[in-house]
């Protein structure tokens, strides 16, 4: 613990805080890639903070019409990952880009993490922006909040695009995330995260309480079963994260679900195939909500029994 302190002492000391859109980046980006020239997650232009229980937490809201809001990616997610999504969805809807508890802005607060937690700070950020049933598009841990939101609140919520978030067993992520071996991935990266971070000198305990409750967590039946609202999920063929499989079993389970398997892509499907992802989605969140009955659940094929 005390050389990962000293990490982040050094690291603080050579980060400079973010002034423009072409200092961000989101983890991992391969060099030279192209990526929104609105740095969402760290735009003063567009932020606003509400209060949710022990932390405030930070979004910044886009364009005119229907409410939709992004919930990002968890642990070394931000919101500029998909600002390829969030600059096409802002040209027809208004659209309420949030940070998680502990990611960017939002401070990670003294309770201990919890689906319920996670679900109220979305519900706070809800309610100081509209009080209309809202789209919302989920990737990965957004994803997941997002299907206890709209299993807790359905008022709440109009429809659900869900990437890279199927059932989920216990024990399928690891214990444990360290700044070190983050530093060691994407430097720059971290860097800027710490130059954002309320809290900085918190990460590595942050990280520690994420992936233990990540760690123990469980998605099935009895979560995506009183999903009820039209859902559409998306999965790359290659997610090692949210793998088909899973993806499949929660389109089974979840009522009133359709699913797009993006091909050639990884978790971050979107950035990994963005015309097939695109696509998809567009139709799915222009349709008519009249329109958008469930796809047929087939059962399994039993040669047995032909």
């Amino acid at each position: 613990m005390r050389q990962v302190t000293l990490l982040i002492a050094i690291v603080l000391l050579l980060a400079s805080p973010i002034q423009a859109a072409e200092a961000i980046r989101y983890f991992m980006q391969p060099v030279n890639s192209k990526a929104s020239l609105t740095p969402y997650g760290v735009n003063d232009a567009a932020g606003h903070t509400v209060q949710a229980d022990d932390a405030r937490i930070y979004y910044e809201v886009y364009g005119e019409g229907k409410p939709c809001f992004i919930f990002h990616g968890g642990g070394v997610g931000s919101p500029y990952e998909l600002g390829c999504i969030i600059d096409e969805l802002r040209k027809n809807f208004q659209v309420i880009v949030v940070s998680t508890r502990g990611h960017g802005r939002s401070e990670i607060g003294h309770s201990p993490l919890s689906f319920e937690q996670k679900v109220a700070d979305m519900v706070a950020v809800m309610r100081s922006v509209t009080d209309k049933a809202a789209i919302i598009l989920g990737f990965s841990d957004g994803a997941y909040t997002a299907y206890k939101l709209a299993s807790l609140y359905p008022e709440k919520v109009d429809r659900i695009v869900a990437i890279g978030a199927g059932t989920l067993k216990k024990g399928f992520f690891p214990a444990d995330l360290h700044v070190s071996d983050l530093l060691q991935m994407d430097k720059g990266y971290v860097e800027q995260l710490l130059s954002t971070m309320p809290e900085p000198e918190r990460l590595q305990e942050f990280l520690t309480a994420y992936m233990t409750f990540w760690n123990r967590m469980s998605v099935g039946e009895e979560i995506l079963s009183t999903v009820q609202c039209p859902t559409l999920l998306v999965v790359g063929d290659e997610d090692s994260h949210a793998p088909i499989v899973t993806v499949l079993a929660a389109h089974q389970m979840i009522p009133n679900s359709r699913l797009c398997v993006v091909p050639k892509a990884w978790h971050t499907a979107f950035l990994d195939n963005w015309p097939v992802t695109w696509a998809c989605i567009r139709q799915f969140i222009h349709a008519d909500a009249q329109s958008l009955v469930p796809s047929k659940k087939l059962e399994r094929n039993n040669v047995s029994n032909r």
